[in-house]
């Protein structure tokens, strides 16, 4: 299938999926399409592909590694609004400072004091997403859900990070259902430290679901889904 029409598909399901938020009880309302921002999870995949998302309208493009974002910022449009979706060590935080428009996956102080100190260094204030491991498994990143709040009070005080929201990487699952229980309990996260008011802190975005459950993550509250195989077609590791 080419990209534009997938685009397309995931597009129409992205809408449907806003239509039915809310419904059966949920505590999250009806939405616009336009509220949800989809961003082309391109890691692995060859420049002319992504120009073909590109050329299609896509201008958010997230990629797990720092090496990956520092090649194609190269090779592709200014306008492109590249998204760190993956781990980021410390080290590396200098290389993207000035070439992301977003980074998902702030997940500890110490990660924090390294993009305050680079953001200085390039004087910008970085939006970052908290990475939640909303469902405890051992071998993904992400701080705890007990433990999100006091980081993103800490954090606070940082003047060049701004915390925008929260991210996670949902469980593997059969069937997209399955990882419902994960997204809602996201959500209420989202919204009680949302409530709270804590200063320099903007509650806005909430990045979760990829091409597996997206919809089941859009009906409970995802603003971001990060969707690669749907729209690229399965990875080449090669």
């Amino acid at each position: 299938m080419q990209v534009q029409e997938a685009l397309r598909q995931v597009q129409e399901r992205i809408g449907a999926a806003c239509a039915r938020a809310g419904m059966d009880g949920g505590i999250c309302r009806k939405r616009a399409p336009e509220e949800v921002t989809l961003i082309a999870v391109s890691k692995t995949k060859p420049i002319p592909l992504l120009m073909e998302a590109y050329q299609a309208g896509i201008r958010d493009f997230g990629e797990n590694k720092v090496q990956e974002i520092m090649w194609k910022y190269e090779e592709m449009p200014k306008d492109v609004r590249w998204h760190l979706i993956g781990h980021l060590q410390t080290n590396k935080v200098k290389y993207i400072v000035d070439k992301v428009a977003m980074i998902h996956s702030l997940d500890s102080l110490h990660l924090a004091e390294a993009l305050e100190k680079e953001c200085a260094k390039a004087n910008r204030v970085m939006p970052v997403l908290v990475q939640v491991n909303i469902a405890g498994e051992e071998t993904k990143f992400g701080i705890r859900p007990e433990e999100t709040e006091e980081l993103i009070r800490r954090a606070a005080g940082f003047p060049h990070i701004q915390i925008r929201g929260l991210m996670t990487v949902a469980p593997y699952v059969e069937t997209p259902q399955e990882n419902r229980e994960v997204f809602s309990k996201l959500y209420k996260l989202f919204l009680d430290i949302k409530g709270k008011n804590i200063d320099n802190i903007i509650m806005n975005v909430l990045s979760m679901g990829m091409s597996g459950d997206y919809e089941v993550a859009i009906e409970e509250g995802a603003t971001m889904v990060r969707i690669g195989t749907g729209i690229f077609g399965m990875r080449d590791y090669r």
